[in-house]
Parts: structure tokens; sequence; C-alpha cells
């Protein structure tokens, strides 16, 4: 719930019982302005809640932690560091082992992809690679979560195809939990184990809908086409229905 400048009181989410298994990929999507990324800041605990709880293994969540980690829409690299200087910082915040972070900055730089750019400046890069370098920073300390509030929106689709599936690679190896927020269904079914389904304001879980579908998975395959298909028509149909749902399949 939040305060307004005038008026009552916004009631961003209600009722939200969720669990998300450890290692599961978990996408949210819903309408704009139904507490999505609301949800994904109060687990990460950049907003208080005025409800329930959050927990996070046996300890509740009351403030930022840092065993998880946060990618954002932009990437928020620091122009005036190197892609490398932007991928240490946490490092140099928490305190961490620089010799150890620095081994394991060239893993993820090998992983995703950027062999070779570790000395350039954000401007240097394109968006894509920029959002590379900021999946690499926000999994530098080797983060128990994962947050990801719509990555890859802003890049152009055949970019956001490419960095999807190397965002499931990177998943396959590293079984980080994750708990990503998309607006793209297709997206949503090639990515996660289950597809949390959100009702408009105030927020609430309309449906969590299995993908029992192997990995890993590619944008217009056949082999499990109608299966992918079927994912994205029962979230689809979720998303036109106006009226709160509650449940779960």
């Amino acid at each position: 719930m939040f305060e307004t400048r005038s008026g009552p009181p916004v009631s961003a989410l209600e009722e939200i019982d969720l669990e998300i298994g450890e290692q599961e990929f978990v996408t949210l999507v819903g309408r704009s302005g139904c507490g999505k990324s609301t949800l994904l800041r109060l687990i990460a605990g950049l907003l208080p809640v005025s409800g329930g709880r959050i927990t996070i293994g046996e300890r509740e969540v009351d403030s930022p932690r840092r065993d998880v980690g946060l990618m954002f829409q932009q990437p928020a690299l620091m122009p005036w560091r190197t892609v490398i200087q932007n991928i240490m910082f946490p490092v140099e915040i928490l305190g961490l082992d620089r010799r150890t972070s620095a081994e394991k900055a060239e893993q993820l730089i090998a992983l995703v992809g950027l062999q070779g750019f570790e000395g350039r400046r954000p401007w240097e890069l394109s968006g894509g690679m920029q959002q590379r370098a900021a999946l690499c920073r926000a999994l530098i300390h080797e983060p128990r979560v994962l947050l990801m509030d719509e990555p890859f929106a802003a890049l152009d689709a055949l970019t956001r195809e490419e960095l999807s599936l190397e965002l499931q690679r990177i998943w396959s190896d590293r079984r980080t939990t994750i708990v990503f927020v998309t607006h793209s269904i297709s997206e949503a079914a090639i990515l996660s184990d289950r597809v949390v389904v959100m009702t408009p304001r105030p927020g609430r879980v309309a449906r969590v809908v299995a993908v029992p579908v192997p990995r890993p998975r590619a944008f217009g395959e056949e082999l499990h086409a109608e299966a992918l298909a079927r994912a994205e028509e029962e979230v689809r149909t979720l998303l036109y229905v106006r009226e709160p749902m509650q449940g779960a399949a």
C-alpha cells in the first residue's frame, strides 16, 4: 500500500501467496500497473512490506540482502568505468576477495561472450552488450536469487531473443533462482518453469501456469512447439480476463 500526494492510499498488491523453489525460473506477467515491479522490489527488500511477510530461505526480508542480485530494464553502467570495472563494482561494495572475484568475472565475461571488451567504456558498446555486462555484474557475487525487471524490453527484437536464449543457457549452467518480469508472453514461455499471471491493480495471482517443456528451448522450434503454444495461449487468455481471478494450476 502506498500513499499518494492527493487522495487515499493506493493498494498495489493484495493477497499474494506465492512460493518459489530453489533454482526455479519463475516469470511474472500482467498488465501495466498490476504490481509486478513492486513485488520484485519487495522481494529485494527495497520497499517495506505493509502486510504479510517475505522470506528467502528461513530469513525474513526486511532490507536489501547480499544474496540477492538485481537487474533492470536499463543497464545503469557507470560511464566512467570500463566493463570489467563495472562488473567488479559489487565486489568493492561488499568487500569480497578481489582475486577470486576477478577470476569469476573472467568466467562470466566468457560465458556472455564479452571477451575482448573488458577495457571498453559503456558508450562503446551496443545495448545488448551493455545488458550482458549488467548481467555479469548482477551475478559476480553469486546471489542466491536474481531479480530481473524487464531486462531486455529496450532492445530490438532480434537482440532480445538472442539474450533470452543466452539467459536460458546461463541459468541452466549456474542454476540461480530467478524471478523475471516481462510483458512478452513468448519470452515468458521460453524461459520459465512457471509463469505467474497477475490481475490488474490491486495485483493478485490469477493463476500459475506451468511450462513442462524440456530445455534447451528455442523460439519457433518444431519439437516442442505445441506444448509451448498451449502455455502461451493459457497465459494470453488469462491476461484478457478483466475480472480478478484467484487459484493456481
